[in-house]
């Protein structure tokens, strides 16, 4: 199983590759792939037979089952299971699945550029189907439930190009996936009550989950919300016929033998153990009976044959509920015979109408006339397939519903109620309208028609054709001789009590009532279609008082009237009115929790350990002080920097080197970045402020401040538990190879958390650079090289589209060769009143010391203060001397390399070094120490979580770096008018006088 499911989604994803070279012959490979696992289930089917038995008396895991620990804490598993249901069910997926795709290679026509993508999900969701029937754990059902989802939504929405495919496709999803939420839930309440969430084990202990009441009822109402949904019964069918805007191949596919089978599965899953329980029935049967006949009756009015047979899958998706819900052993062999005879029946007619829609253009039946003279194999087919879909005999359709007739004969008679009364009246209703139905669409589709031309049609190819005819020869040979399907079936039924005689598929079962209703069925089913006229026009003259789709439109259309005014009253633009709401439930939220449940407070209060931390307390709370009252921007940035080495010092004080370290940097790198930032903001932070405003965010800011206090002391006080960080001296020393806690923890005891957190810098980097580097719609001579634009440019990317990079290095360069005795290479490329030569010369200095520093804090780093994080700011903090003492052609000299490089080099080394153990059987972000002696250096000893230490230094470097040309290099060019090469591709911006704010905001950096 699970190497069958391997290999379906390992082709799925590699199937683009496949068409680029083959083309659409390529379908042929992929319809080879399910059809040899199609064999293999023919081959194997009789290990399946018995197991359901073996369930039935209580064995939690009847084999044959694969089970492969996922989550234990949650006690979820990826556990698949091949019984008889998920057999029978397998081979719809894997039989039509092949037929199918080997279909697809007519039905498309060469050179379609979208083939590739739609192989792949094709095959891809015969993959999640597969996973789906043949998962044993509740939320692994789920994943593959929620998988065919989003597949379905690809394949209907294939022709993106057309509103109605979209719409479709939208709604599709929607609907089922908020059907498969609701199904969530029910799993989750359902796994709990169990306490597990093996589907097996559950249904071995259902009898006393359902004998437990509300929960357990509540919990399988909302997992039928999800099997309706998905199936498309009431009040959720209407996007099936809306889904017709898909390809004719995933038509005949999902919406009639695959994905809408997903919901009856489960039905079909459920009902041996929680068919008793209190709302089943009413759900089950109220919904099925009633779907079965809205359908039926809808589809006696469509003119487009894909839509006949939607309505049609309608009726009998309504049909299958009502069958394999019923919850006995005759209703379970009857709804499996007839779930294979609709998946043949169904399938054969969609591909039959793929044909003629492909071969004449038009699938409308007011058009189509006299095509059985053109066509008349194809004709053959269609009327197998219609004749079973009506239940004519000797076709396998005939055998599967008088089965159904049977079963609900019985349950009348041994009921002796109305309702099974009336639910076998429904039943032979609905069939009656199958009948009608069926007979529109071989008159609509074949026959001629009075005073219509015979309609212009293709002749067939028998590759063409091939699909249908086997799916035709199956309905035919299984209904003639049903022994191997009933063979199949029956051990499914033995998961149901016994309630009489054993029930089996059969072509006669003698003179019997259910024998009379067939042909009571036929006569009515023969007139209703003769007399389909007046039904056209009664059913023109009745209107529904109630529409599904304009319902679902309706309430759609009410959530983007509430989101629009709801957007239109949140978002106005306002940072301060964002923070003051966000701040706000920051601050409410948790108190209020706090006060409902009587968290405990600290009964005693230690303000400060030296005289020193309090003076460093008093300086922090000036410096936000005074940030609150500042109105000039760069004012109010140095005094929030001012707190923060307030902070960097605390630490210091309290022995936290690392943290001291590190907060240091970043707070120098964060002054750097802002200040750069303000040369393009107005210098001051507020033009008119009423005064109570700034009051009001005052005290807000305090009450933020305050509510983070109260939350850190309950959450100390209420500590009844030893702390974990107690074990991580000797976790790190001992596990970790480090003396240093603090980047043991990072590199080794949590490096999930940090690969997460570099994961992030390099995602914030994209967005900086995509604020600086987004090129606007203006440069004439881009689009006239039909250049795209809006794209985000970073670093080496940027500069080698427009040769940017390699006039600023040959630029530096020149300088460099004229004065080789330049502090700085780019030194002569600054205006004299900007250039500061003791900052020049310090920078020549000091800039390979503070390099070397920073690699020398990156390997000391795991025994003592530093490691890759701190190494990396400082090194990004030597790269901001070189630019902040000789510009953008400084910075382009000493940082040639791409900052995209070394944001990506970074990640992938980390990652590469969290995936390495596996290969030597360890676990993922698993360290070795090893240890060995070198000349000179004496032993040393090495941990392999240095080389994840190493690409957080790279991400942080490549970070500096890009924030240094976006917001340093970038900004600078602007200014400067853009530099030669682009100062002609680029419209001038209209100079921006200078105003006195930005005059005394210049003299403040200055100084």
């Amino acid at each position: 199983m699970l190497f069958v499911l391997t290999v379906l989604f390992t082709v799925a994803l590699v199937a683009p590759l496949l068409f680029r070279r083959f083309g659409r012959s390529a379908f042929y490979i992929l319809a080879a792939v399910p059809a040899a696992a199609f064999i293999w289930l023919l081959l194997t089917f009789d290990r399946y037979t018995g197991a359901d038995q073996t369930l039935a008396s209580g064995a939690p895991n009847a084999p044959p089952s694969v089970i492969i620990p996922w989550i234990p804490d949650l006690q979820v598993e990826l556990a698949f299971r091949m019984d008889t249901l998920a057999a029978v069910l397998s081979i719809l997926i894997l039989g039509v699945g092949s037929l199918v795709l080997f279909y697809c290679a007519r039905y498309f026509r060469p050179g379609d550029a979208q083939m590739g993508a739609f192989g792949s999900q094709l095959l891809a969701f015969a993959a999640a189907m597969f996973g789906l029937v043949t998962a044993d754990d509740l939320i692994l059902l789920f994943i593959f439930w929620e998988l065919t989802t989003i597949l379905s939504y690809l394949l209907i929405g294939y022709s993106a190009h057309r509103l109605s495919a979209r719409r479709a496709a939208l709604q599709a999803l929607i609907v089922t996936t908020f059907g498969g939420l609701a199904m969530l839930v029910g799993m989750i309440m359902l796994g709990e009550a169990a306490g597990t969430f093996r589907i097996s084990a559950i249904l071995a202990m259902a009898p006393d989950l359902v004998s437990r009441g509300t929960m357990v009822d509540v919990a399988v109402v909302l997992m039928l919300l999800g099997a309706v949904s998905k199936s498309a019964l009431l009040p959720f069918h209407f996007w099936l016929p809306a889904a017709m805007a898909a390809p004719t191949p995933v038509s005949a596919y999902l919406h009639a033998a695959a994905m809408v089978k997903a919901g009856i599965y489960l039905i079909a899953r459920l009902a041996p153990g929680f068919s008793d329980s209190t709302y089943w029935h009413a759900v089950v049967l109220v919904l099925g009976l009633s779907t079965m006949l809205l359908g039926g009756w809808r589809a006696l009015r469509q003119y487009d044959l894909k839509l006949i047979l939607a309505y049609g899958t309608v009726s009998q998706l309504g049909f299958l509920t009502l069958v394999v819900g019923l919850g006995n052993r005759e209703a379970a062999v009857a709804g499996l015979g007839l779930l294979l005879a609709h998946g043949f029946f169904k399938a054969t007619l969609f591909l039959v109408v793929g044909i003629i829609d492909h071969q004449s253009g038009t699938r409308d039946l007011r058009k189509l006339s006299g095509i059985y003279r053109r066509a008349p194999l194809l004709c053959a087919v269609a009327v197998i397939g219609a004749a079973s879909m009506a239940g004519i005999p000797p076709l396998l359709g005939f055998v599967a519903k008088e089965s159904v007739y049977e079963t609900f004969v019985h349950y009348a008679e041994h009921e002796g109620t109305v309702a099974a009364a009336v639910l076998l009246a429904g039943v032979v209703i609905g069939s009656i309208l199958t009948l009608a139905y069926s007979a529109r669409f071989v008159w609509g589709g074949f026959a001629g028609k009075t005073g219509s031309e015979p309609t212009a049609f293709k002749p067939v190819p028998a590759a063409f054709l091939t699909a249908p005819a086997i799916l035709a020869v199956a309905t035919v040979l299984f209904g003639l001789w049903p022994a191997p399907l009933d063979a199949a079936i029956v051990s499914y039924a033995g998961l149901f009590p016994a309630d009489g005689e054993p029930t089996h598929l059969a072509l006669w079962h003698g003179f019997t009532t259910a024998l009379l209703l067939t042909a009571i069925t036929i006569a009515a089913g023969l007139a209703l279609f003769w007399q389909r006229v007046r039904v056209e026009r009664l059913q023109a003259r009745f209107t529904a008082p109630l529409d599904a789709e304009r319902s679902y439109r309706g309430i759609v259309g009410v959530l983007d009237d509430v989101a629009v005014w709801v957007t239109g009253r949140t978002q106005r633009g306002s940072l301060m009115f964002y923070l003051f709401v966000i701040l706000t439930v920051a601050v409410i939220t948790p108190l209020t929790a706090l006060v409902v449940v009587g968290a405990p407070l600290p009964e005693q209060f230690h303000w400060f350990d030296s005289p020193l931390q309090a003076v460093i307390g008093v300086g922090i709370i000036l410096g936000a002080v005074a940030a609150a009252r500042a109105n000039k921007r760069f004012l109010a940035v140095l005094m929030v920097s001012v707190t923060g080495y307030g902070i960097a010092l605390i630490f210091a004080l309290q022995g936290a080197p690392d943290l001291a370290l590190t907060q240091m940097l970043v707070e120098t790198i964060v002054l750097v970045a802002f200040v750069l930032a303000l040369r393009s903001l107005p210098a001051r932070l507020w033009k008119r402020e009423p005064s109570g405003h700034r009051l009001l965010r005052a005290l807000l800011g305090i009450g933020f401040g305050t509510a983070m206090v109260v939350i850190a002391m309950t959450a100390m006080a209420s500590r009844v538990a030893e702390p974990i960080s107690l074990a991580f001296p000797n976790l790190a020393y001992e596990v970790g190879g480090g003396a240093n806690i603090v980047n043991v923890t990072l590199v080794d005891i949590r490096a999930w958390d940090t690969f997460g957190e570099i994961s992030v810098l390099a995602m914030a980097a994209t967005g900086v650079a995509s604020l600086i580097f987004v090129r606007g719609r203006g440069d004439k001579r881009r689009r006239a090289e039909n250049v795209a634009t809006g794209s985000v440019d970073r670093g080496r990317e940027y500069f080698a589209a427009s040769g940017r990079q390699e006039a600023t290095l040959a630029m530096a360069r020149k300088f460099s060769s004229v004065s080789r005795d330049a502090w700085l290479v780019a030194g002569r490329t600054l205006a004299p009143e900007r250039r500061s030569i003791i900052f020049e010369v310090v920078t020549r200095l000091l800039f390979h010391s503070v390099i070397m520093f920073s690699i020398y804090l990156l390997l000391a780093g795991h025994n003592l203060p530093g490691g890759g994080f701190a190494g990396g700011l400082m090194a990004g903090l030597a790269l901001t001397i070189r630019y902040l003492a000789g510009g953008r052609f400084e910075l382009a000299e000493a940082s040639p390399v791409s900052a995209g490089l070394l944001l990506g080099g970074g990640l992938g080394l980390a990652g590469l070094s969290a995936a390495a153990p596996l290969a030597f059987g360890g676990q993922i972000l698993q360290s070795a120490i090893i240890k060995f002696t070198w000349p000179v250096f004496g032993e040393i000893k090495f941990v392999t979580s240095t080389i994840f230490d190493i690409g957080v230094y790279l991400v942080v470097v490549g970070l500096v770096l890009d924030v240094l040309r976006s917001l340093g290099s970038e900004i600078d060019e602007r200014s400067e008018g853009g530099s030669a090469p682009e100062a002609e591709l680029v419209e001038p911006e209209p100079e921006v006088p200078a105003t006195e704010e930005r005059e005394e905001e210049e003299e403040e950096v200055s100084r």
